[in-house]
């Protein structure tokens, strides 16, 4: 029905990993793993953003001398 492809999660997998997420954390725990996921990859984001910025501006230095 569904062609895997590489670097995507399939729907029936999908449900697979949430249904064993709630059978070991339970419905009280996901909401919190949730929002610390959330938070993780902001600062992720964020961070990295940040190096990019950093570089761009070393780069932008190093042209002008």
């Amino acid at each position: 029905m569904f062609e895997p492809v590489i670097g995507i999660i399939a729907p029936t997998t999908a449900i697979i990993v949430l249904v064993i997420a709630l059978i070991l954390f339970g419905p009280g725990k996901l909401p919190e793993l949730g929002k610390s996921l959330g938070r993780g990859i902001k600062e992720f984001k964020a961070a990295t953003t940040e190096e990019e910025k950093k570089e761009e501006n070393k780069d932008n230095q190093n042209e002008t001398e």
